[in-house]
């Protein structure tokens, strides 16, 4: 195996679940591994490479090795980020591609947009900053790839709202971002909880509370399910996707 990629100890050969699969394109070796870390800590998903050249990027990709998501570093030292994700398309690759990137320019931007990147993360950033991205390409993939076909408009919109995001000023009315936060960070605390169990984790009311749950869960970003074992009608259950 070349200098250029590697395999994470403990990844190599068929996966046995259905983790996202990752491949870590990033020459610079600390902030790769940064990266692999990262990636790591957020549940669903699994590093299966590590590559530091876009040669070795595109040559791991044609192996025919599997990979769901590429996390891609633009200035590589052999070939430019858009030229990779140009490769990738001509190439037939289904592999998404979530750029991680110094790069500003808003040419560039559009560039990454027209040739199907999902995600446009600028570097410096923070941890939270991408779990809630990796978080909204797992929810986005879990939603496409439900089979089928789609019941009416707003689901697509649905969609694109899971992947895109929710800008702060864009929440419904009476929503506010800083509440929004604590209430998902209460789900990902201990996951399966109702209104109720939110509110007293939250310091809201349950009402407050249940506002915020249907809110992610009406764009995809939480799961609700009735849960029985209660005398009578059953509480509604949510979950982070």
């Amino acid at each position: 195996m070349s200098d250029d990629f590697r395999l994470p100890v403990g990844t190599e050969g068929p996966g046995v679940s259905d983790d996202i699969r990752v491949l870590v394109v990033e020459d610079e070796e600390l902030i790769a591994e940064a990266h692999r870390a990262y990636t790591e800590r957020v549940p669903g998903f699994r590093v299966v490479g590590v590559a530091r050249t876009a040669r070795a990027a595109l040559g791991a990709l044609r192996s025919g090795g599997a990979v769901d998501l590429v996390l891609l570093d633009f200035n590589l030292p052999d070939l430019h980020g858009l030229e990779v994700c140009r490769a990738l398309r001509a190439a037939g690759s289904s592999a998404d591609v979530l750029a991680v990137t110094s790069a500003r320019d808003l040419a560039m931007v559009r560039a990454a947009v027209a040739l199907g990147v999902t995600h446009y993360l600028l570097k410096p950033f923070t941890f939270a900053a991408f779990r809630d991205k990796l978080e909204r390409y797992a929810a986005y993939r879990a939603q496409a790839s439900a089979g089928g076909a789609v019941a009416a408009q707003h689901e697509v919109d649905r969609m694109f709202a899971t992947l895109r995001g929710t800008a702060a000023d864009t929440l419904p009315k009476g929503l506010g971002a800083e509440t929004l936060d604590g209430v998902l960070e209460a789900l990902r605390s201990r996951p399966g909880q109702s209104a109720s169990e939110v509110a007293e984790r939250t310091g809201t009311s349950r009402v407050t509370a249940r506002r915020y749950l249907e809110h992610l869960a009406d764009t995809g970003r939480v799961t609700r399910s009735p849960r029985y074992g209660t005398p009578g009608r059953p509480e509604v259950e949510y979950r982070p996707i």
